[in-house]
């Protein structure tokens, strides 16, 4: 037997959800049937997808399926165990090690995903006699990392150095260690950190440098090396966090510095200590996904990217849409008002376009809109369809 109906002890939620119908933001998840594609079906409409983080088309690319499919039969479909008892196999430390070949440091640890490599690194690294100086719009990740740490917080206006150095001006004399925390690529707003500026203020203040390069691996620097990497700062920032499951395809997250570091995490990051290590089949996957982005093909994948971003950056300018500061394939369309945005996305999904509204908590009341992402392997034709329904839907209800 089951029950269904709300206890008195939880019905604030229900009166929560009344709240968010009442504001037009309340959503349903849209149930994807078949494969992640440019063009896929969610339910049970064929739309053109951009909402994906799938930047280079990976999920199905026939080289990580046979990766998959090749690993299960050897390994079977799962590790058993957490990595610090039974749960550590060769192919896990042949991924680690390919990882910091790639982004060219000296060792790496994975993480079963991208949101606990940050949270579970913040919070291992610094205790409540420390300071972390972060940027306002860091991904909730780094900010739940740094609540579990207990080290004291201040946060500088995104991407105002003069209010970072402000911050680091008034800490100076700070007893405890400090961490300057920033992301490489900002996920609702698609630009970029000043990195080469930020490590110098970190150089001069004696801080531990942090960057959450979870959009830009895969997308920037050389063969998707990341921002470290686009930026020139190799040797000058102490952490570098990357995901597994966005241009990478599968799912994870990880973690690159030094030995000692990586070695520290081993012993210390509580997602690492207490949770079941990768499948086979996930692992193996990650490591072709590098295998193919270290090499020409994946060149010609990130450079396609690029070409569509331009192609789409550009339509959407010329229809008159606010796309703020972005750099990258993340292209947010500016909206402001959550009720608005929400009811812009639900219209696009009528007429074939998959394009999900994002308002508060995930950005600040007033900021809320619309974020596209297109991929390598949306074809022009997708493009060019999509710009003519989000330019017609906009006009429609008066977004432009």
């Amino acid at each position: 037997m089951t029950t269904t109906a709300t206890r008195p002890q939880l019905q604030y939620l229900h009166d929560a959800l009344e709240e968010l119908k009442a504001k037009n933001q309340y959503f349903h998840l849209r149930v994807l049937d078949g494969e992640q594609k440019p063009v896929a079906t969610f339910d049970g409409k064929e739309v053109i997808n951009l909402s994906s983080n799938n930047y280079l088309g990976l999920t199905t690319h026939p080289k990580l399926r046979r990766a998959a499919i090749d690993a299960t039969r050897k390994y079977g479909v799962g590790s058993g165990a957490v990595r610090t008892i039974t749960g550590t196999m060769k192919i896990h430390m042949e991924l680690e090690e390919q990882i910091a070949r790639f982004k060219k440091v000296e060792a790496c640890v994975v993480f079963q995903s991208g949101f606990t490599a940050n949270a579970g690194t913040v919070s291992a690294i610094l205790g409540k006699e420390d300071l972390i100086i972060s940027d306002e719009l860091n991904h909730a990740s780094i900010i739940d990392g740094c609540r579990l740490s207990r080290a004291t917080i201040k946060v500088f206006k995104h991407k105002d150095l003069a209010d970072c150095e402000r911050v680091l001006k008034e800490t100076e004399n700070w007893a405890g260690k400090k961490l300057l925390i920033t992301d490489g690529v900002f996920s609702m707003e698609g630009d970029i950190a000043d990195l080469p500026k930020l490590c110098d203020l970190a150089e001069r203040f004696n801080c531990i440098m942090m960057v959450d390069d979870a959009h830009s691996s895969g997308v920037l620097g050389n063969r998707g090396r990341g921002t470290i990497d686009h930026c020139g700062v190799h040797g000058r920032v102490d952490i570098q966090v990357g995901t597994l499951s966005k241009a990478i395809g599968a799912i994870g997250g990880y973690v690159c510095g030094s030995k000692d570091l990586i070695d520290f995490l081993y012993h210390r990051a509580r997602p690492f200590l207490f949770s079941t290590s990768h499948p086979p089949s996930v692992t193996a996957t990650c490591q072709a996904a590098f295998e193919l982005l270290d090499s020409e093909a994946g060149e010609k994948l990130i450079k396609k990217l690029w070409a569509n971003t331009k192609f789409f950056k550009n339509k959407l300018k010329k229809l008159g849409f606010k796309t703020g500061a972005s750099e990258t394939p993340i292209t947010p369309i500016l909206v402001g008002d959550a009720g608005k945005a929400f009811e812009f996305s639900r219209e696009l999904f009528a007429e074939g376009v998959l394009a999900m509204a994002i308002g508060f908590p995930t950005v600040p009341e007033g900021k809320a809109r619309l974020r596209t992402i297109v991929t390598a392997t949306h074809k022009r034709a997708d493009l060019e369809r999509a710009a003519e329904i989000i330019g017609r839907v906009g006009s429609k209800i008066g977004v432009v």
